[in-house]
């Protein structure tokens, strides 16, 4: 009788859930047409790209690593940054963060979903992915950083969807959640945070022939990254919530972002000015790479205004940040969150991957620039990772409301009942 009871509250669960995400207003249709075009556009790139393999790409033998590994490093970053919501919430007890870690939960979900899909896509043919699958390909565990890579991005992919969808059950079946069934996960996933960022810097430190990136500073650096970027996108999410829906977010927990993103920003660009300085101060051979990116490097200088470009617009977004004199209130914080994404999707990215590869261990130098291909598998993929946010989020919102009014007006009656 309590299995029947149990089946039917999660198939009422899972109807209600798609039931919320095919309703909505007309703009909410709108969005979400757009995002299947968006879906759409990657679905016909990616077409291309299997029938000509990455030949359709700007990639080569030189520049194997482009756009979809760049953006691969930079969502690592997203999806790890949750943990600075996970960590005051459920550590230190901060009720105000503890109200929208869900949310943050989902981004990473997100971020995640994406990262595992421009793995997939910069393989070129679905064909090579058997590869990577335990039992089946060659993962060649525990020698091979890729294989640590992969088992870091499942695990936290599955803590952050798992612990989530645990709580939101239960809240929408009016119970509370049982703490011994999900918050050793949840601890778990601090570390396991850090893990997964930790094991992609790792993997290109451990190039020896590879100098740009032979640095000590880029785990910590990518974290310090990862803490402002990741954040700031949380907070541009949050901001969205609270204008299109009805679950509101009070200014105190963007204040606090603010000053997580801030700390992190402000570190990070203390690490990179550290090794602008290793680079140039005393350059030797092993800075060519450096010199490539900053100034260019015989006639190569396709780069050059884009990492200027991301070093402006990093440092603007930072002091806004920093000196705003009406940082209280989120409609401010926007354009200065939107830069400090931007500068860091740059310099994470294409000004990280691309140098490190040139020049080649020959000396051989070239200069790349995404596709059209890339950038219309990219657009797919980023829409995909919005979708995915989308048809967890919203179900999660509609449920939490729920709870919290029904909890609030538990306790009201309680009082009432007291006096």
């Amino acid at each position: 009788m309590k299995n029947d009871k149990a089946s039917k509250g999660l198939v009422s669960f899972v109807r209600d859930v798609v039931l919320w995400n095919l309703s909505g207003s007309f703009l909410y249709r709108i969005y979400m047409g757009i995002l299947i075009c968006l879906m759409l556009t990657g679905v016909y790139g990616y077409l291309v790209q299997f029938r000509t393999g990455l030949a359709a790409t700007h990639m080569s033998d030189i520049v194997s690593w482009g756009f979809y590994i760049s953006n691969f490093t930079f969502l690592v970053g997203v999806a790890a940054a949750a943990v600075m919501l996970i960590l005051p919430s459920y550590v230190f007890n901060d009720k105000d963060l503890h109200k929208v870690v869900i949310i943050g939960e989902v981004v990473a979900v997100g971020a995640l979903v994406m990262c595992m899909a421009f793995v997939f896509v910069d393989l070129g043919r679905p064909l090579q992915f058997w590869h990577l699958i335990p039992g089946i390909g060659q993962l060649n565990f525990p020698s091979s950083l890729l294989s640590w890579d992969i088992l870091v991005l499942n695990g936290y992919l599955a803590l952050n969807a798992l612990v989530p969808a645990y709580i939101v059950y239960c809240h929408y079946l009016s119970k509370e959640p049982v703490g011994k069934y999900y918050k050793p996960f949840v601890f778990i996933s601090i570390g396991w945070a850090v893990a997964i960022h930790m094991v992609t810097a790792f993997l290109y430190q451990g190039l020896p022939a590879r100098p740009f990136w032979n640095n000590p500073l880029m785990g910590p650096r990518f974290l310090a990254s990862a803490f402002a970027a990741g954040p700031a996108i949380i907070s541009l999410v949050l901001h969205i919530v609270n204008t299109a829906t009805d679950y509101k977010i009070a200014n105190t927990i963007f204040n606090k972002l603010r000053i997580i993103i801030l700390s992190a920003a402000v570190i990070n660009l203390l690490m990179l000015f550290s090794e602008i300085f290793k680079e140039f101060y005393f350059p030797t051979h092993h800075s060519q790479s450096a010199v490539y990116l900053f100034f260019g490097l015989e006639g190569h200088d396709s780069l050059v205004p884009w990492i200027w470009t991301a070093i402006s617009i990093n440092v603007t977004g930072t002091l806004i940040l920093a000196f705003n004199p009406v940082r209280e209130r989120p409609i401010f914080l926007m354009p200065a969150l939107v830069l400090l994404i931007a500068g860091i999707w740059i310099e994470k990215g294409i000004g990280l991957i691309v140098p490190g590869l040139v020049p080649s261990p020959m000396g051989e130098i070239v200069s790349y620039s995404p596709s059209s291909v890339e950038m219309f598998i990219t657009a797919g993929v980023v829409g995909l990772g919005i979708f995915v946010m989308t048809i967890l989020l919203k179900p999660a919102l509609i449920i939490e409301k729920r709870y919290e009014e029904n909890r609030t007006g538990f306790c009201q009656s309680v009082h009432v009942k007291n006096e």
